[in-house]
């Protein structure tokens, strides 16, 4: 039987330690590549992937300067070329090199704040800083945006990244920010026009986090992206879905109507299912037929509202379709959906449950059946 693929395993093994330790040991005579590798790879074993690094760190600093400026310069000469600039996506870079944002925390944070945003500014184009870089907007908002504000022009798309991407408020994995949107949209602003992927891709996650609590905000200001025309039709389109994806989950009638899929015209729909008992892992099947009498584009998706404990309920939406309707020609849709027992963000129990269809964020069919 196969091993089960380890991240942490994968990514902080003997060999990447190893290219770590001859990196150092290249650009510092007196570092002993074999005593860190050793001293790292003995505390792997009981630590997670995240706790591998600060363990990392520990063993690295131990044959550091003590003073935080020649800690840096050792860091930035033991770094490995920049990524590949003629890339422009899904260049993340390696686990082993965010080593130099966590000493910039560990020892630049308070005393040597200038020096420190220096070090993330080069370590980033080797591996992302977004989690070493929200330390410094925590204590220092005014004068880390400040720096940010000039990284928005900056040449090397990972900079411009780091812009967007440390600012997040909701960056997964990572510990809170405690800026204003009034604080990171002018940012966004800027960085909407970017020609990478890796930046727009950014700009849209951010986006979608913050639609999560001021979705007007977000529409509004896609919006008026959308006016001024300054990023590539078919660029600003696809920032425009990502942006808007939890939005348009909840049905948001500014979300679609941006998109072109109008609320406001009557759809007359059928729902049918296969049948109106399942058990926990059969396969729920169901066809939905949708007419209306005009031509229209339809984003079509579905609710399954469970039964939960103490006559409760919640939901959950799936996605179904994107067509269009044509007058005389219904469009007719099926799906199959697995009740799993064993979903990662919900667990089924027994109970009535209902599936609900929306069009265009507005609930045009419901079907019951009972869950056993």
């Amino acid at each position: 039987m196969a091993e089960k693929f380890s991240l942490k395993d994968h990514l902080f093994n003997p060999d990447s330690v190893g290219d770590l330790a001859s990196e150092f040991a290249s650009a510092l005579p007196d570092f002993d590549a074999t005593r860190f590798q050793r001293e790292a790879l003995s505390g792997f074993a009981e630590r997670e992937l995240l706790a591998r690094m600060d363990w990392m760190a520990d063993c690295l600093e131990g044959q550091l300067a003590s003073d935080f400026p020649t800690m840096a310069a050792q860091l930035e000469a033991a770094m490995p070329p920049e990524l590949d600039p003629s890339l422009t996506d899904d260049d993340f870079g390696r686990f082993i090199h965010g080593l130099p944002g966590i000493l910039a925390v560990r020892h630049g944070l308070e005393d040597h704040r200038e020096r420190a945003l220096d070090l993330l500014y080069e370590a980033t184009k080797r591996f992302s800083m977004e989690f070493y870089i929200r330390p410094f907007l925590n204590r220092w908002p005014d004068e880390t945006l400040a720096r940010m504000d000039r990284w928005v022009e900056d040449e090397n798309y990972h900079v411009r990244r780091l812009v967007s991407e440390g600012t997040r408020p909701k960056l997964p994995w990572a510990k809170a920010v405690t800026l204003r949107t009034d604080q990171t949209l002018p940012l966004l602003v800027q960085l909407h026009s970017d020609k990478t992927r890796y930046v727009t891709r950014s700009v849209s996650n951010h986006l979608n986090d913050i639609a999560k609590l001021q979705p007007d905000v977000v529409v509004d200001l896609l919006g008026s992206w959308d006016a001024i025309g300054d990023q590539n039709t078919k660029e600003l389109a696809w920032m425009t879905r990502h942006s808007l994806r939890t939005l348009i989950k909840q049905g948001h009638s500014g979300a679609l109507d941006l998109l072109g899929y109008r609320g406001d015209v009557d759809v007359a729909a059928q729902i049918r299912l296969g049948q109106d008992r399942y058990a926990i892992g059969d396969v729920l099947s169901f066809e939905v037929e949708l007419a209306a009498k005009q031509e229209l584009p339809v984003l079509v998706d579905y609710r399954l509202r469970f039964a939960r404990p103490q006559g409760k309920t919640a939901e959950k939406v799936f996605k179904l379709k994107t067509g269009k309707i044509t007058p005389g020609k219904p469009l007719s849709l099926s799906k199959n959906h697995r009740l799993k027992g064993d979903a990662t963000t919900f667990t089924l129990h027994p109970g009535a449950h209902q599936i609900i269809v929306q069009v265009n964020g507005v609930d045009v069919a419901t079907a019951d059946f009972d869950l056993t």
